[in-house]
């Protein structure tokens, strides 16, 4: 129990260094992910289709043995976009951990409710994961997230572990998609040869996230400067909720001779961001935005996750988490 509880509580002192850094629940690095807007989401009277559930693997079987490799995300309630990021990456951790089960929990209730009365699948939330772990006689769990920075949600998901601490021999967390200076320029490098065939010398690329006014903000605009300082000039980063805003974007790639702009998320999932602020026909959406500024616009629906070099770097950090326990 007290190394686990130091395990613990120096993780705790690591995410707290990016204090005020995440979403809380939508103010955060959002998983990348979704927020407020997930109300939409849960609406009964959806009017798109988000594809068949039941391809999606929701991972919340039995039978788990005492090693596992619990990976917990915000979540999406898009089906076909979940089972290619989010299951997009637990099946690439479940393959590069064979000695280990991989077991999905989402944070967001509001999305897993959702899921559950549209199309019948009850996914784990947080703490039914840790109770499955109980009752399974997991020994060793390894946690990982898959948002895309550190900061509240981070913090609250080590303090919500750790009050199921006494249950597990060893618990150690895997660190958020951009964390050190190397994840920063592998995920801008993924970034860049994901959409090199739109970077024609005509094509602005602007990339969403989703925004905090919490401190974490701030990873938006050190990948921009990563971006602009290695040479992408043509590349924007913006936000939904924080700066920089879509009118800072807009008004950046003004100073640019483009003709076109190619829009995508910077979030983990391209679940209702994606579709509705950035790809949505409303007037305040993105594409109507670079629309009315006379901008030919083609939107990329895909998340992060979809992406194998992104998905190389949650298998990294996992990999540093177990090597962790062996120090």
């Amino acid at each position: 129990m007290k190394k686990i509880f130091a395990l613990l509580m120096g993780l705790t002192v690591i995410a707290s260094a990016f204090t005020a850094c995440e979403e809380k629940n939508n103010s955060s690095e959002s998983s990348d992910t979704q927020s407020n807007s997930v109300v939409s989401e849960a609406d009964d009277d959806e009017d798109y289709t988000t594809g068949d559930a039941s391809l999606d693997n929701i991972r919340n079987q039995d039978e788990i043995g005492e090693n596992e490799l619990l990976v917990l995300s915000f979540g999406t309630s898009f089906n076909d976009n979940r089972r290619l990021t989010i299951g997009a990456i637990e099946d690439s951790l479940d393959k590069a951990f064979p000695d280990y089960s991989v077991r999905r929990g989402f944070t967001a209730n509001i999305v897993i409710d959702h899921v559950n009365r549209r199309d019948g699948f009850l996914i784990d939330d947080v703490e039914a994961a840790l109770n499955r772990a109980e009752s399974n006689g997991v020994k060793t769990l390894v946690v990982q997230p898959t948002h895309l920075m550190n900061g509240f949600e981070y913090n609250d998901l080590i303090k919500e572990v750790g009050n199921h601490a006494d249950s597990f021999d060893k618990v150690v967390f895997g660190e958020p998609l951009l964390t050190s200076d190397e994840d920063f320029k592998r995920v801008e490098q993924a970034i860049v040869d994901w959409t090199k065939e739109y970077d024609d010398g005509k094509t602005a690329i602007c990339f969403m996230g989703h925004g905090t006014e919490a401190e974490s903000n701030k990873v938006y605009q050190k990948m921009q400067d990563l971006l602009t300082a290695d040479g992408h000039t043509n590349y924007y980063v913006g936000t939904v909720e924080a700066a920089p805003t879509l009118e800072d974007v807009i008004a950046a790639v003004k100073k640019g001779n483009y003709e076109r702009v190619v829009l995508e998320p910077l979030m983990v999932v391209a679940g209702d961001h994606a579709h509705n602020d950035m790809a949505g026909d409303e007037e305040d959406s993105w594409k109507s935005a670079f629309e009315a500024e006379g901008y030919k616009v083609e939107c990329l629906l895909r998340g992060l996750g979809e992406n194998e070099a992104i998905r190389q770097i949650y298998i990294d950090h996992v990999q540093a988490a177990i090597d962790s326990m062996s120090e």
